[in-house]
């Protein structure tokens, strides 16, 4: 079964190894991911969509992100390397690179299923898609003080370039559970 403290201590001890990089990181996500049963007897089965913090210090943020069915998340940055795995559902990415003037434009895009794994760069700007109909879980694990990072995100029509807005993003976590019940 997922013990939420040795898989933080695995984290740490990876990020110590890899000297605050993502590459032994990722392998500790992809090891526990590949278990899925496991994860999911060790978190319990997603029941809202929401942001969970697992593990939280200056240079590590360990969260279990739960999606909304068919819920998406405008483009934005982290300004940090992301390793992303998931243990249930599907988590849709899209890629941006930036342009001129601070907009930016569709790059590429990568679909995650249940036992998948990825590593997002610090200048990596994304959006995030459940393109099911039911809730996607994922460990996001962040070589950062994720709460504490100034960030951006782009406005979905005018894909112009804005600082972040948690509480409205948060909002759209609320949006989703509401549209649960």
């Amino acid at each position: 079964m997922f013990d939420l403290d040795r898989f933080a201590d695995d984290c740490r001890a990876a990020l110590a190894e890899d000297r605050g990089g993502h590459r032994a990181v990722r392998e500790v996500v992809a090891r526990t991911v590949a278990d899925p049963n496991a994860v999911l007897a060790g978190l319990g089965e997603p029941k809202r969509a929401g942001v969970h913090k697992l593990y939280h210090s200056p240079d590590l943020t360990i969260l279990n992100l739960v999606w909304g069915p068919k819920m998406t998340l405008m483009p934005h940055d982290h300004r940090m390397w992301a390793v992303i795995g998931i243990y249930t559902g599907r988590e849709d990415n899209i890629f941006w690179r930036r342009l001129e003037g601070g907009k930016v434009e569709a790059a590429g895009a990568k679909a995650l299923g249940v036992g998948d794994c990825t590593v997002l760069g610090r200048d990596v700007i994304h959006s995030v898609t459940n393109p099911i109909p039911r809730l996607t879980g994922a460990i996001h694990v962040y070589g950062g003080d994720f709460f504490a990072m100034e960030r951006s995100e782009w406005d979905p029509e005018s894909l112009a370039e804005k600082r972040y807005d948690v509480e409205k993003n948060m909002r759209l976590f609320e949006e989703a559970n509401a549209a649960l019940r």
